[in-house]
């Protein structure tokens, strides 16, 4: 492959798939400084990684498991940042600007969702984004029936805090 098409087809995979490095960068940095650097390190990882693509994978696939796997060591390498899922982007598209219980409880979930460690976190942010367990599995490297045990404990754990909130 010559240099232009590879560099032309990296650019189309990095533009029509751009919304999961932004959706992982926003879960994992809280500042627009980290964020910004994530980004960026997650492109450059995509770029080294783009000869290796096995096309048995779709790009979606390939680019989570990068961009995950780029976050983890990040945040782990950043210890002074604290993860969230919680940002303003998120909130914004999926509440109203009118204060309400909707607004509160995702906002808890969210918050609820930072406590978890990495590779839970990226498994709920995977399950929020209605991918399939095949899907999870596939790009966090686990089983189809691990992810579906941990959906389970996660959500059962979830219910617990939320009950306890509500009395």
């Amino acid at each position: 492959m010559k240099t232009m098409d590879k560099s032309e087809l990296f650019l189309s995979v990095i533009n029509a798939n751009k919304g999961i490095i932004y959706k992982v960068a926003n879960s994992y940095c809280k500042n627009s400084e980290s964020r910004n650097d994530l980004v960026q390190e997650i492109i450059i990882q995509l770029w080294k990684s783009f000869e290796n693509y096995n096309e048995a994978y779709e790009h979606s696939t390939w680019m989570y498991r990068i961009s995950l796997n780029v976050a983890i060591s990040f945040y782990r390498k950043s210890k002074k940042e604290i993860a969230t899922l919680l940002t303003d982007n998120i909130i914004a598209l999926v509440i109203d600007d009118e204060p309400g219980e909707l607004e509160e409880n995702v906002q808890l979930l969210y918050q609820f969702i930072n406590e978890l460690d990495e590779l839970n976190k990226a498994l709920m942010l995977l399950y929020l984004d209605n991918k399939t367990h095949k899907e999870m599995a596939e790009v966090l490297g686990i089983t189809e029936t691990n992810v579906a045990t941990k959906i389970g404990r996660i959500k059962e754990k979830l219910k617990i805090k939320f009950s306890l909130l509500n009395g």
